[in-house]
């Protein structure tokens, strides 16, 4: 009878359009984040200071929100355009490596795989890191955030990005 159950709430996450979340050890509960004002969001267990909204979309500060489209990037924009921010008056940003970004990847969670109370937008698709495949060379590491499984990709791919800082 469990089994049953079991596929049939299995079956019924799958059809729903809102993010599925089970009921075992969250992987990034929100008191782990320590919430700015300015768009970001400091991780406490990492050190890591994270933008709250994908690349290309606009904080909302009134609204805690982030608006616009995320923008798609090859790997080498991604790097660039990094290297180039300089949002809530930073200029350190960059992309994440692989551990990085599992580290914000929440595993009791799908359809995104993220918290969405402490990251306000998520893609259920591949976000980059800046980890460079050893074989093929061509490649770098992702993280879907569909499913929270990572994977190789092309990196004239283009694929969101969420930037990253070391808190000081």
């Amino acid at each position: 009878m469990k089994h049953i159950l079991w596929c049939c709430a299995a079956i019924m996450s799958f059809s729903a359009s809102a993010q599925t979340c089970y009921s075992l050890s969250v992987t990034t509960p929100t008191e782990r984040f320590t919430i700015h004002e300015d768009g970001t969001v400091t991780d406490t267990h990492t050190g890591l200071m994270w933008q709250r909204c994908s690349y290309g979309q606009t904080f909302d500060a009134q609204l805690q929100s982030c608006t616009g489209d995320a923008q798609q990037l090859t790997w080498q924009q991604a790097l660039q355009n990094a290297h180039a921010n300089e949002f809530a008056g930073f200029d350190d940003w960059q992309v994440p490596n692989a551990k990085e970004l599992a580290s914000i990847v929440e595993r009791t969670c799908v359809e995104p795989s993220i918290n969405l109370s402490v990251f306000l937008s998520a893609d259920n698709d591949n976000y980059w890191s800046n980890t460079s495949a050893i074989t093929p060379a061509d490649h770098a590491w992702v993280y879907e955030f569909y499913s929270g499984k990572n994977s190789l990709h092309d990196k004239t791919a283009d694929v969101y990005l969420r930037l990253v800082r070391y808190q000081q």
